[in-house]
């Protein structure tokens, strides 16, 4: 299994847009830059688990975490003349962008604030990419150790089946 960041604004698509989806699922779709294309494409599996990051509001910070629940596919909206994310370069034979979809496992609250991680950015979340200066990246890999750093912050947010699926064993190599 692999852990992850996934950043949307919450003007566009909040977590409670996703708590309010059917089946508190949806396509993550709308990423529109190779390096995070890439890991949507050839990373992404299903079970991976991933924090769901509000980002460019008010208070930025993990809103809740996710499960992925259909590996990657092409992205609907690349074909779509009416979207905003429509690529005319992009065909249905060789699709340029690609989309997972995500399941609301859990809330977080209160939100993980962005100050709040980078309280802990000289523990183990000192690679964290969020907390490195530039990074933009809507989608970022996290390392197990990172991860359960961060769901110890909030460990009364985690359900049960959240805390069992996140025990990892202390020997697994960390993610890059």
């Amino acid at each position: 299994m692999h852990y992850w960041l996934m950043k949307s604004e919450p003007d566009v698509f909040g977590i409670d847009d996703l708590a309010r989806a059917p089946r508190r699922t949806t396509g993550w779709e709308g990423v529109r830059n190779y390096q995070a294309r890439n890991m949507l494409r050839d990373e992404f599996r299903e079970g991976d688990r991933a924090f769901f990051y509000h980002s460019s509001c008010e208070v930025p910070g993990i809103a809740g975490v996710v499960k992925v629940v259909r590996a990657a596919y092409a992205d609907p909206t690349q074909f779509d003349s009416k979207s905003e994310y429509h690529d005319a370069a992009s065909t249905r034979d060789a699709p340029r962008w690609f989309s997972v979809d995500v399941q609301l496992e859990t809330r977080i609250e209160p939100v993980i604030t962005l100050s709040e991680l980078r309280a802990h950015a000289d523990d183990a979340l000192r690679e964290l990419l969020i907390l490195k200066r530039g990074n933009r990246l809507s989608v970022t890999p996290v390392s197990a150790a990172q991860w359960r750093c961060i769901v110890a912050l909030r460990p009364s947010s985690a359900s049960s089946r959240t805390e069992k699926a996140d025990r990892v064993p202390r020997t697994r190599s960390k993610k890059t």
